[in-house]
């Protein structure tokens, strides 16, 4: 199986399971039928899409779906980071899946650390809390060697830790610099540790959580990703 046979096979999961076909954005310029699916360090490469995964794409006009070249391999990791919505309303989720065999350590200690960032963040969003300042405070707790290639990979990164989702899947706030406004309860929130480990692929993970006074409530799950299958 190809990237682009799993990605249809997906979509049409979503679709039976009550996905409404399609999802919104924001930013000019996004093309986006599933989302992105990428094998092994297919998910490092890079796209013109502002996220901290990468994809091959059908081709460098079309960096979606999956490639048409790539198959599975024993051993591949399986990123996916899909946007699902119902009656007009959007969830983003990424689960990462180890195909056949366990991932080096390395990968899978990535992978662990960059839950427990998720599941930080989660826990910071409560009303009257600072996006920004949620930023700082996390980025600023992580070491220097998880830093490297963390939200990203090489040159390419995302400057931010998890974005406003409803309507469209990139609203605002986001937690990033300059956004300094309290959140307020009910908002949504998608957060989305990621980290590019070299010849292997990006771990991390993805969840769309509702801001509550106890802190972020997910709604897309909340298992921790890498399974095996």
């Amino acid at each position: 199986m190809h990237e682009a046979e799993f990605a249809c096979e997906l979509y049409s999961a979503m679709v039976r399971e009550g996905h409404q076909g399609t999802v919104r954005f924001g930013m000019f310029g996004v093309d986006m039928a599933v989302g992105q699916i990428g094998f092994g360090e297919n998910s490092l490469y890079p796209t013109s899409f502002d996220g901290p995964g990468g994809c091959v794409g059908q081709s460098a006009a079309a960096p979606v779906l999956g490639s048409r070249d790539r198959k599975l391999r024993v051993g591949d990791l399986v990123f996916v980071d899909i946007g699902c919505a119902m009656d007009g309303y959007s969830s983003d989720k990424t689960m990462v899946y180890q195909f056949g065999r366990t991932l080096p350590a390395e990968a899978v200690a990535a992978h662990r650390r960059c839950v427990e960032v998720e599941r930080q963040l989660a826990a910071a969003l409560r009303p009257g809390a600072i996006p920004s300042e949620i930023y700082r405070q996390t980025m600023a707790g992580l070491d220097a060697e998880f830093l490297k290639n963390f939200m990203g990979f090489g040159a390419r990164r995302a400057n931010f830790l998890g974005h406003g989702i409803g309507l469209q899947i990139d609203e605002s706030p986001v937690l990033a610099e300059g956004f300094d406004e309290p959140l307020a309860e009910d908002m949504v929130f998608a957060i989305e540790p990621k980290k590019g480990v070299p010849g292997v692929g990006m771990v991390g993970s993805e969840n769309t959580y509702r801001v509550t006074p106890d802190g972020g409530v997910s709604l897309t799950g909340t298992h921790p990703g890498l399974l095996l299958v």
